[in-house]
């Protein structure tokens, strides 16, 4: 399993389509915002967890469908399908990989790109705790929408149509604990949802994943 992330971890830097990409979108829309609703720093207080955690849900789906289908272009995941490691785990370690090149970049920039939003000083700590546990999430579900969608062409529109409305949860309690902070109300009841939904996508997802995967190299 750790040559496989090693593997997958040097792939994705190499190509660049991860890290490099997803920052620079996740840049853009945090610092279009502004020009779009103005530059009084109130109302930008109030929309920055929203707009933070949209942006890095949206960058998260950029890199989605490279998580299986550069192997299966190549026939790799046809010899990760037969090989002793089990196929959830290679679900696992490839979403794994997934959050590692493009979720915890997003994390660590966030707070960054909080100071544009003028993010309450209050906020900044559960930006990073809901992110880092909410972004694990997004890369599970999206390995369990890029292995419905392997083997289509041109899928990455049917693979952000399938796995946006399984989201939308994470977003919304991952906001809010932000929001709380904000607002100085407390934060632990909106972060232990999101703890228990990211908990239960990595657990059951990797099954779900392979079944799919299976079904598309038969």
């Amino acid at each position: 399993m750790m040559a496989l992330l090693r593997r997958d971890l040097t792939l994705a830097l190499r190509s660049g389509g991860g890290f490099g990409l997803s920052l620079a979108f996740f840049l853009i829309v945090v610092t279009l915002v502004p020009f779009g609703v103005g530059p009084q720093t109130a109302t930008l207080a109030g929309i920055a967890p929203g707009i933070l955690w949209l942006g890095a849900l949206l960058a998260c789906l950029l890199s989605l469908d490279r998580i299986f289908q550069l192997d299966f272009e190549d026939g790799s995941l046809d010899l990760l399908a037969t090989a002793p490691l089990p196929l959830e785990g290679v679900v696992a370690v490839k979403a794994l990989a997934h959050w590692l090149v493009t979720g915890l970049p997003l994390t660590l920039a966030a707070p960054v790109l909080g100071l544009l939003l003028n993010l309450p000083d209050g906020a900044y700590s559960w930006l990073l705790l809901s992110l880092a546990t909410g972004t694990p999430a997004l890369s599970f579900l999206g390995a369990f929408g890029a292995a419905l969608t392997v083997g289509l062409k041109r899928g990455g529109l049917l693979l952000s149509l399938l796995v946006l409305p399984l989201y939308i949860p994470t977003l919304i309690f991952g906001a809010e604990a932000v929001r709380r902070a904000a607002d100085g109300l407390s934060p632990a009841t909106p972060a232990m949802i999101l703890a228990a939904i990211t908990a239960a996508t990595v657990a059951l997802i990797p099954y779900a994943a392979a079944a799919a995967l299976r079904i598309n190299l038969k």
